[in-house]
């Protein structure tokens, strides 16, 4: 989505790469049962030009965001966000941190749960994976109802860190999962099908 904070240069580079990372999206009907249109972000990846342009249209929003602010910590979700919170932590200079299912991780954790459609599901976070006032952005592919991405919020604050923000490759806004979170979001491709929805809630974390 768009944000008014953001000069309009910046806003037509980051549109002019989100209409070109568009075509790569493949639509796959009926999948994965009959009445869901399932959107496939995917194949950006496949290609190393367009997979460049996702992270410089990430790293052109943070540059004018967070004007001035150093970006300590990138957090990914299990898992797509760590197909490319790796490579946008590297693009900011920033270390990366991956949210992990229950089990996961070794050591001392923090942990929080969040409710799917068919029950609850647990995030944990190392504890001495960021440190104190460490300040943060938190990235995942796909913005519903905002549960798994609230409880990726909640445990960066447990560690005593800044949350900075939140971003999302895509966004079924009409499930208004945005405005469960903690700080502010933004998401790059827009307008994704209300049919999107069951994929996700089925096949991800929320």
């Amino acid at each position: 989505m768009s944000d008014p904070t953001l000069s309009p240069e910046a806003s037509k580079k980051i549109n002019e790469i989100s209409q070109e990372l568009k075509t790569a999206l493949h639509q796959y009907p009926n999948f994965p049962k009959d009445g869901i249109l399932f959107v496939d972000f995917l194949p950006i990846f496949r290609i190393p030009n367009l997979f460049n342009k996702l992270v410089l249209a990430f790293k052109t929003y943070v540059d004018e965001k967070f004007k001035g602010e150093t970006i300590d910590y990138v957090v990914g979700l299990e898992s797509r966000g760590f197909l490319f919170g790796p490579t946008l932590a590297l693009a900011l200079n920033a270390g990366f941190v991956p949210v992990r299912k229950r089990g996961k991780l070794p050591g001392e954790v923090y942990e929080a749960k969040y409710t799917k459609e068919y029950g609850d599901d647990y995030f944990e976070i190392q504890k001495e994976a960021i440190p104190e006032g460490s300040t943060v952005l938190i990235v995942d592919d796909i913005l519903a109802t905002g549960g798994s991405a609230e409880a990726a919020g909640k445990l960066v604050l447990d560690c005593d860190a800044t949350l900075l923000g939140f971003l999302f490759v895509m966004e079924l806004d009409f499930l208004k999962g945005r405005n469960r979170l903690q700080a502010d979001s933004f998401t790059l491709l827009c307008g994704q099908p209300k049919s999107l929805g069951s994929v996700h809630e089925t096949n991800s974390q929320e």
